[in-house]
C-alpha cells in the first residue's frame, strides 16, 4: 500500500475511517524508514543522511510504539485495521 491509497480514508466525515488511514500512513511511513535504517548500516543509501542513525533509529522506536497505543485503541474502540474491511470515501 502507498500513502496516497489512503487519501479516501483520510478525508472521511467518519471518524473510524480517519483513524484507520492514520494507522495505515504510520505503518508506511514507518516500514520506510526502517527499510532505510537498514541499508544506512549496509551503506547502501543512495544519498548522505544529515541526521545521525542513532536519531533516525529512536524516531522508528517511537513510530512503533504510537502504532502499538493506535492498535491497543482499535481493540477498545472496535476499529477493524485489517484490509478487508468496508470503510467510507471521501463525499
Amino acid at each position: 500500500m502507498e500513502l496516497k491509497e489512503t487519501k479516501d480514508l483520510m478525508c472521511s466525515s467518519e471518524y473510524k475511517d480517519r483513524f484507520v488511514a492514520e494507522y495505515l500512513q504510520l505503518k508506511i511511513r514507518r516500514d520506510g524508514l526502517a527499510n532505510m535504517l537498514m541499508k544506512y548500516k549496509k551503506g547502501a543509501l543512495t544519498f548522505t543522511p544529515k541526521c545521525s542513525y542513532e536519531l533516525l533509529y529512536s524516531q522508528l522506536v517511537h513510530m512503533e510504539s504510537y502504532l502499538e497505543i493506535l492498535e491497543q485503541r482499535a481493540v477498545i474502540e472496535d476499529i477493524p485495521l485489517f484490509m478487508g474491511a468496508s470503510y467510507g470515501e471521501c463525499k
